[in-house]
């Protein structure tokens, strides 16, 4: 994040009324870690997400991530643009399109595309996604963020 005369980083984000539609952002990349996939925040409650054994028994190549990881890999790189004004009337939309199995690696996107006027800034929406190694989609969705409302 862009950082503020103090050396904090900016609460605001690095998207400004000024950016445009089409600005690409610089996405997070995580390791589907297996450790983190059984732990009880994620998915200890289900073997299909950290017995590698369960997991063939039941037909997968692998034990799979849930989905709420993907979701917290994307809102990560939301905050990580639009700061404090993710948290106050954000909307996010993610559909879940393919497993994410344990030891892939999953990288993060996103897309400005549009940009409406609202009060004294604007509503912008951007497209995101998430996607492995292989460049093969696992999330899809979007997100609508005000900035200088």
């Amino acid at each position: 994040m862009k950082q503020s005369s103090f050396g904090a980083p900016n609460v605001q984000g690095l998207i400004t009324a000024e950016t445009p539609v089409g600005f690409e952002l610089i996405g997070v990349k995580k390791k589907a870690a297996i450790q983190l996939m059984g732990s009880r925040l994620w998915g200890r409650f289900n073997p299909n997400h950290w017995d590698p054994v369960y997991a063939a028994e039941t037909g997968l190549k692998a034990p799979i991530q849930t989905g709420e990881m993907s979701s917290a890999y994307l809102a990560e790189m939301c905050v990580n643009y639009f700061g404090r004004n993710f948290f106050c009337n954000a909307r996010v939309v993610c559909k879940y399109v393919a497993s994410t199995f344990a030891n892939e690696v999953i990288t993060t996107h996103g897309v400005v595309r549009e940009k409406t006027p609202k009060g004294n800034g604007f509503r912008f929406k951007v497209e995101i996604w998430a996607d492995n190694e292989h460049k093969e989609m696992k999330t899809v969705g979007w997100v609508e963020v005000d900035v200088g409302v």
